[in-house]
């Protein structure tokens, strides 16, 4: 069988899907990608379903390698340099690796997170109903833990197809929207009011399981301890040192501090490509509003198939665009047509 092994890779990387819903009364966390939307683009690069489980490749660099035949691959979620064999792959994009090549990502470059899908998806033991891993509850497959080098991933052989580019809505630095509550009244209008026109930031300990805020010290009514209540992914919860926690997928299913507020769902994979140290802002909406895009996302994520787009070549070599002469012309990367050679008269200039 072909296979995917991994060559090299750094911390933060595992398999997800799209999680485990509907067992959180039992006490089960869902789990699943940080980007939902960047995930499904992946899979429909690939003709796999949105939602099929995909490396999720965190903000360091990492290696691939086919084994056994060629894969085909699909690159979406935080720019960064790719390159097989030489040949750049670029964002939003399918690739094929060949047998013996190796897929060699780069640095994260203003986000957090990228996914790599393979065409066929990636086979493993559902649990509870996903392969999605969570490394504190030894939850996954196939590996119930972080990726590590020497890990392979099966996969069908590349099926020829041609390879194709999505289009996705621009990126965007507008505010994280949020909607109050459930316990924005254990808080004064004014620390609201100073939650949403402050700047934070995202502390570099953060994790899949909350990602923790550095700003201004939000003060409680009533003290910082609730009983415990149901959290859901992008609960704001303010512990006792009055720094909140956003809940990511790899959350508790309770908790038993005030929650602020709540990320509307369409912005949670926004917020989770947001790097460590970059300053942000939220502003409340509605529930009506938060309703609305939440619907706007659910088309989008229905419609992903209708941006694709076929991509007329691929085949760039880095080496010679190195040395093409691109200055003072219009270039495409990816179109060895608009490069210009460099020439003795480039290089000795005039007489």
């Amino acid at each position: 069988m072909n296979k995917l092994v991994v060559a090299s890779i750094g911390p933060a990387s595992s398999v997800q899907d799209g999680g485990r819903p509907g067992a959180q009364r039992y006490g089960l966390v869902p789990s699943g990608a940080m980007d939902r939307l960047a995930l499904a683009a992946a899979n429909t690069l690939v003709g796999n379903e949105p939602f099929t489980a995909a490396v999720e490749v965190g903000p360091f660099g990492a290696k691939f390698t086919a084994r056994g035949g060629a894969v085909r691959v699909a690159l979406t979620g935080a720019p960064r340099n790719a390159d097989i064999a030489g040949r750049a792959v670029a964002p939003d994009t399918s690739a094929t690796i060949a047998d013996g090549e190796t897929l060699t990502l780069g640095f994260a470059r203003g986000g957090a997170f990228s996914y790599l899908a393979i065409e066929g998806g990636i086979s493993g033991e559902p649990m509870f109903g996903s392969l999605a891993v969570n490394a504190r509850a030894g939850l996954g497959s196939p590996y119930p833990r972080p990726l590590q080098t020497g890990d392979e991933l099966p996969a069908k052989a590349a099926s020829g197809a041609a390879e194709r580019r999505i289009e996705l809505p621009a990126a965007t630095d507008a505010p994280i929207r949020i909607v109050w509550g459930p316990q924005d009244d254990e808080f004064t209008d004014e620390t609201k009011r100073l939650f949403v026109d402050s700047e934070w930031k995202i502390s570099a300990t953060s994790d899949r399981m909350g990602y923790r805020l550095e700003g201004p010290t939000l003060k409680h009514l009533h003290g910082h301890n609730i009983v415990s209540d149901g959290t859901v992914d992008g609960s704001l919860q303010v512990p006792g040192n009055g720094q909140p926690i956003v809940l990511m997928p790899d959350r508790g299913t309770s908790g038993g501090y005030p929650k602020i507020a709540t990320v509307i769902s369409a912005d949670l994979g926004r917020l989770a490509q947001i790097p460590a140290g970059r300053a942000f802002r939220f502003r409340a909406v509605s529930m009506a509003e938060a309703q609305a895009e939440a619907r706007k996302f659910a088309e989008l994520l229905r419609t992903l198939p209708e941006r694709l787009r076929a991509i007329e070549s691929v085949d760039l070599n880095i080496d010679a665009l190195h040395d093409a002469n691109v200055a003072g012309h219009a270039v495409s990367a990816v179109d060895a047509g608009t490069w210009h050679a460099v020439s003795l008269a480039d290089v000795a200039g005039p007489d």
